[in-house]
């Protein structure tokens, strides 16, 4: 029990030299944990089921005009292709770093 024990002592505590064999085995486990590990495991589904099929669009104020009229964006948005149902959610103003607006980021669902 002693050798188990020690061994999970040296493991979580990282106390093997860097020149072991056993340093390279440790790296090598946690390089394949970050590359092999799947995308799902980190998702969160909460979060998913409140922002699933939500999507930003950025729409110019050559397109839409400095008004904001969510009327006509939402009119400008289902023109897109494929956007014929598309519901707006929000939308947000985009200015460049002279305060001028330049647009708008618009949420569709």
């Amino acid at each position: 029990m002693g050798f188990i024990a020690e061994t999970a002592k040296k493991v979580a505590f990282w106390t093997y030299p860097r020149t072991s064999w056993q340093w390279d085995v440790l790296c090598v486990l946690i390089l394949c944990f970050i590359f092999l590990t799947p995308k799902g495991w980190f998702e969160n589904s909460a979060f998913q089921r409140t922002h699933t099929g939500q999507t930003t669009v950025v729409m110019n104020t050559d397109v839409i005009g400095t008004q904001l009229d969510k009327a006509e964006i939402e009119r400008r948005v289902r023109q897109l292709p494929g956007r014929n149902g598309a519901q707006v959610s929000a939308v947000r103003p985009l200015y460049d770093p002279s305060k001028k607006l330049i647009g708008y980021e618009v949420d569709i669902r």
